[in-house]
């Protein structure tokens, strides 16, 4: 796929993506759907084309999860609709804006997990004349022992806390409640198949086999009481790309999401359920020869956001055998790669993946795409776009 030659057009450093490895990828997402519709989580894409070239690939293919208000005002304006955040939002300037967006037709979703959220968001939609679909965010982390076993999100665990929540947003105008989300982040997001750590994949394996069971009953327990209290809600959203398998197969849920799968960073070659193709990868040029194994690269430090570790950081993969320097890593202005036989020369290009999904895409502004070793079409990145969500 990569040659010399097809970096002749191509300026250095540069974000790659293999659009045949995508389109692959977005068939085997679609068909873990289980009649289920897939909520495209954006932070993983950060490409308008990008998300055009998904939703045109299956029609499972439903709606957006942001994770930036002014993200979701974007995307609106070009052409999407049904976007739920993924987070509580905050931003009054932007909560104006999606609350006389929603007045205008268009559904832009807030995420709430308090009462405060609530209270705010009624204020603002009084200002605005406009009104918010809500989303409730239940915690769906697993407690064994003294272990926490997922991420701290919602504060929002048992089926009165979700009552009093509903109760509150039904009594306040210029809210309503549309769906439901639980996000089992111990599931979707934490690799069971590490290089070297039999002991702790084993103990993973453990923790999600646990976690399973209570997820799905608090899940279903929650919806229901929603059902008993009057409110019902129109969507429940449930899952990641980790987690396909499982959460799909939950009754309640309506809809799953996924985001990293499509490009199928390296962290994701560390899950025992997950066999997607690698789509987005790096470019960057030997620029300097400091020793006849050493080629040094310009740039590199592309180091994925979470705890710190050699998970975290960028890989050399073609031409194949390339190693980081243990005591040098991947730098900010440059990169050294090890290789005990190959012969590069200056100018030359060395392919890398990132760790993680979209967050690479913050570093470039076009994605050049490929497909059977040369250049088919280039699409900006959100920040090509001139756009930085924070």
């Amino acid at each position: 796929m990569f040659s010399k030659e097809l970096f002749q057009n191509i300026s250095l450093p540069a974000l790659l993506l293999d659009v045949q490895a995508l389109d692959d990828n977005c068939r085997r997402i679609a068909a873990k759907a289980n009649g289920k519709k897939i909520r495209i989580a954006t932070k993983s894409i950060r490409s308008v084309p990008v998300l055009n070239r998904i939703f045109q690939s299956d029609s499972v293919f439903k709606g957006l999860m942001c994770y930036s208000p002014h993200e979701a005002i974007f995307l609106t304006e070009n052409g999407f609709d049904n976007i739920l955040l993924g987070y509580p939002c905050w931003d009054s300037e932007a909560l104006l804006q999606i609350a006389r967006l929603n007045g205008n037709r268009k559904q832009i979703i807030c995420m709430v997990d308090s009462l405060q959220h609530i209270d705010h968001l009624k204020e603002i939609a009084g200002r605005a004349k406009g009104m918010f679909y809500l989303c409730i965010d239940v915690d769906m982390s697993t407690t064994i022992g003294s272990l926490h076993f997922g991420v701290r999100r919602s504060p929002l665990r048992t089926e009165e806390e979700v009552i009093r929540l509903a109760r509150k947003i039904k009594q306040s105008s210029g809210l309503k409640l549309l769906g439901l989300m639980g996000y089992e982040a111990q599931i979707a997001g934490v690799g069971d198949r590490m290089p070297s750590q039999h002991l702790k994949n084993r103990a993973v394996t453990f923790m999600k086999k646990q976690s399973l069971t209570k997820i799905v009953a608090r899940r279903k327990s929650v919806v229901q009481a929603l059902e008993r209290e009057g409110q019902p809600v129109a969507f429940v959203n449930g899952g990641g790309t980790g987690s396909l398998d499982t959460t799909s197969k939950e009754e309640v849920v309506t809809e799953l999401t996924a985001g990293s799968g499509f490009y199928s960073p390296l962290l994701f070659d560390y899950y025992q359920n997950f066999r997607f193709q690698p789509a987005l990868f790096f470019a960057l040029p030997v620029v300097r020869k400091p020793t006849s194994t050493i080629y040094t690269c310009l740039g590199g430090g592309y180091i994925a956001s979470g705890p710190h570790g050699k998970d975290k950081v960028p890989q050399p993969v073609y031409p194949p055998g390339g190693k980081l320097l243990p005591f040098e890593g991947a730098g900010e202005v440059q990169t050294p790669i090890y290789y005990e036989k190959e012969t590069l020369e200056i100018g030359d290009a060395i392919i890398f993946r990132a760790a993680k999904a979209g967050e690479i895409c913050e570093r470039f502004n076009e994605i050049v795409c490929i497909a059977d070793g040369r250049i088919v079409d280039r699409y900006p990145t959100y920040r090509g776009e001139g756009k930085c969500f924070l």
